[in-house]
């Protein structure tokens, strides 16, 4: 009934809610989210006056904001944060997902979803750093949409509220994505482990389960962990990646063009195949980038800054690094393989196999590797996330926080040992409910980011007064 439940759910945020005819007699389905997500980024782009381009430097220059107090996280370690999730699950089992089901052309979709899904991070997380509140728990500042929401309902009904239905809703959504993540986190470990070293799921997920546990349930240790594994595992995957494009530089200018052209679905017309390119390219661009679904503003809210819109800018640029950069290092390293020995696969079969005929049999083991430290971060970064979102649900408590990290841990180990073909669905179920109560409230108090950056602009020229 759970299953059922959840599959009707997902068709609803991410099934056709619009079909639009094509020529050749096939048809585009556009979801609810498409509708929501597509169309807010490119206002919000516009409004920013392209933010993303226009204000790059000052994305880069936002990151050595210093803080002040020693509990608090500076804007490069909520970046850290953010990316852990981000460049986590998104930027390989997800990559892999929409090249599995999407096919190359979906990577183009990717990036246009990063483009303007930059302005809708700036937009959001800027908005986190406006109505964040004191952490008594964990110290620093803590908040997200949960928060923005509510003071939103406040202001517009002028009086205070305990709770409000709607950053409820948020909240609940969220705790139901982090949990789905955390199946597809293990389950994609234990897949690859298997297929590098033979090894038993039941050993691979007892290990991964143990060593979360022995994290997740201190009070301190989750940020520490992050700010050394995140800058050296994404450095790592990086420079393997850039290795593997030297030594296939010749196959390059084909793998761009049958990125474009698979992109408009000129390969697939005849299949009807662009509405699955777009829509897997998208979908995926979206779980992979977070923007607009909620959750990278849970850590920007916790950046302490001169300025809120130092906080929007930092979550910016790691839309930018996360879809521009490292998804598409994961794509180049599956479509650099030949196509002969990929075709039929899917998931990390699809990628190991491609590693493989570039690295030899490093390149499997490397996966199995970074796949686990990927996750591992992913896992850490979501159950930060989780943070603000108990705390608005059951108040500042200790036993609130500890038991939805218990409930996390146990469906990592579910996750571990059963192939469920709805993990996936759970997670996209959770981060569409969340896109859907985050984008509502974004048009609105959306107003109060762009006031805040023309205040940014206004006083940078008076210390600047050549630029």
């Amino acid at each position: 009934m759970i299953v059922n439940l959840i599959e009707k759910v997902y068709s609803f945020l991410w099934g056709d809610l619009v079909q639009i005819p094509l020529p050749g007699g096939s048809t585009l389905g556009i979801s609810l989210l498409i509708i929501l997500l597509i169309p807010t980024g490119i206002y919000f782009t516009v409004r920013t006056r392209f933010l993303p381009i226009r204000l790059f430097p000052d994305m880069v220059q936002a990151l050595v904001e210093k803080k002040q107090d020693k509990n608090s996280l500076s804007s490069f370690q909520t970046l850290i944060v953010s990316t852990a999730t981000r460049v986590g699950m998104g930027n390989l089992v997800g990559v892999v997902a929409a090249i599995s089901a999407g096919g190359a052309g979906a990577v183009f979709w990717m990036w246009v979803t990063a483009i303007i899904g930059s302005s809708t991070a700036f937009i959001e997380a800027t908005l986190a750093q406006l109505y964040k509140e004191k952490d008594p728990l964990y110290g620093g500042y803590r908040g997200g949409p949960a928060y923005y929401i509510h003071a939103y309902v406040e202001e517009k009904q002028k009086k205070k509220r305990n709770k409000v239905v709607i950053s409820v809703l948020f909240a609940i959504s969220g705790l139901i994505c982090w949990c789905g993540i955390s199946q597809v986190i293990s389950n994609s470990v234990v897949s690859s482990f298997k297929n590098a070293f033979s090894i038993p799921p039941i050993y691979t997920t007892v290990v991964l389960v143990a060593v979360a546990a022995v994290i997740v349930l201190r009070k301190d240790a989750t940020v520490k962990i992050l700010d050394m594994v995140v800058p050296i595992m994404a450095v790592c995957y990086f420079v393997i990646t850039i290795l593997i494009i030297v030594m296939n530089i010749g196959s390059l200018p084909g793998v761009f063009a049958r990125i474009f052209e698979e992109a408009f679905g000129l390969r697939q017309a005849a299949a009807g195949g662009f509405g699955a390119v777009l829509m897997n390219g998208i979908k995926r661009g979206l779980f992979s980038n977070e923007a607009g679904s909620g959750s990278a503003p849970c850590a920007a809210a916790a950046a302490e800054c001169d300025q809120p819109v130092k906080a929007g800018l930092v979550q910016a640029l790691g839309v930018f690094v996360d879809t521009i950069v490292i998804c598409s290092c994961t794509a180049f390293i599956m479509l650099l393989a030949p196509e002969e020995k990929v075709t039929g696969l899917s998931g990390m079969d699809l990628l190991q196999t491609a590693m493989e005929h570039h690295l030899g049999r490093f390149g499997v083991i490397f996966i199995a590797a970074t796949l686990f430290l990927f996750s591992f971060s992913t896992f850490l970064g979501i159950l930060f996330y989780a943070r603000s979102n108990i705390a608005y649900l059951f108040g500042d408590n200790w036993a609130s926080q500890t038991a939805y990290k218990i409930l996390a841990l146990v469906m990592l180990f579910i996750g571990g040992l059963a192939a469920y073909t709805f993990v996936w669905d759970l997670g996209d179920v959770g981060i569409g409910l969340m896109t859907v109560f985050n984008i509502i409230i974004l048009y609105p108090q959306g107003e109060k980011a762009l006031k805040e950056l023309k205040e940014y602009e206004r006083t940078k020229k008076k210390e600047s007064p050549t630029q």
